[in-house]
């Protein structure tokens, strides 16, 4: 049982390539908040905001698709490694 435990906690995740700040950000997405409302949470630009979501979405590969949100399959992949 121990094995199967040490093995879920050893599995890479994108996640894990995430910078502390591009992680603070995700979370304040995951509340749901706007550029405008993150960027005032966190005390920095909305450009700077529009530019570590970038960095995220290019981090975890999630390319621009017409039937796909990008910031909510972000949310999600970041609330399922929560959930682990």
């Amino acid at each position: 049982m121990e094995s199967l435990v040490g093995a879920r906690s050893q599995r890479a995740s994108p996640l894990d390539e995430l910078t502390p700040r591009e992680r603070e950000t995700l979370e304040e997405m995951a509340q749901g908040k706007t550029n405008a409302a993150i960027a005032a949470s966190l005390v920095i630009t909305e450009r700077s905001v529009e530019k570590i979501v970038h960095s995220i979405f290019q981090k975890l590969g999630l390319t621009w698709q017409d039937d796909i949100n990008r910031r909510v399959k972000a949310v999600l992949m970041y609330l399922a490694e929560r959930e682990d």
